[in-house]
């Protein structure tokens, strides 16, 4: 094989359809968009549109609530993780954490961190350090001979208040100090 030989997989590339080039393309003229009317033209946007009728989306009533500031675990449960032990994926002793449980592709997204769920049986004496732990969970894995270590979660949205009230502060502390260090501002004693 050379250079010049390299091509893409038969069918991969597909060039795309010129449309109005003429009657004997077969999408000539109209461009297969029918008789003029609003969707014939450039520029159409009537997705949800009923002709004036009032939409379904907004026939429907509103249900349900999404919490914003909920935390994003990702859930584990005690007998995946004997499952992988035995299999020799994990270590079965030690601390598992999220990265280990992670790396051993158990704790699947979770932003937040790790939360041990109770379902199966937890053999293998080990130490958790997770974000979150059912009461059952925690029970097993102390039955087992391990210990759960329940870590401090700060959110992303608390992480991001924070940042913004120190940056406030900040800015404060410089407009303070600029305040002082004016001379017509400066107290004449």
């Amino acid at each position: 094989m050379k250079l010049n030989e390299i091509r893409d997989n038969p069918g991969a590339r597909k060039s795309r359809v010129r449309v109005g080039r003429g009657i004997g393309s077969g999408l000539g003229k109209t461009a297969g968009r029918g008789q003029k009317g609003q969707k014939s033209r450039s520029g159409v946007s009537i997705k949800g549109f009923e002709g004036g009728q009032m939409p379904l989306h907004m026939r429907l009533p509103k249900r349900g609530f999404n919490n914003i500031f909920a935390k994003d675990f990702a859930e584990v449960n005690l007998g995946a993780i004997q499952k992988m032990i035995d299999a020799g994926s994990l270590e079965g002793k030690g601390t598992l954490d999220h990265a280990a449980l992670k790396a051993a592709g158990l704790a699947r997204g979770g932003r937040d961190g790790v939360r041990l769920l109770g379902k199966g049986v937890l053999t293998a004496k080990v130490s958790f350090k997770v974000a979150g732990a059912s009461k059952g969970a925690i029970e097993a894995v102390e039955k087992a001979g391990g210990k759960v270590e329940i870590l401090e979660v700060v959110t992303a949205a608390e992480k991001a208040a924070v940042k913004k009230g120190k940056a406030r502060l900040a800015r404060i502390a410089d407009k303070a100090e600029k305040v002082a260090n004016n001379p017509k501002t400066a107290k004449k004693g």
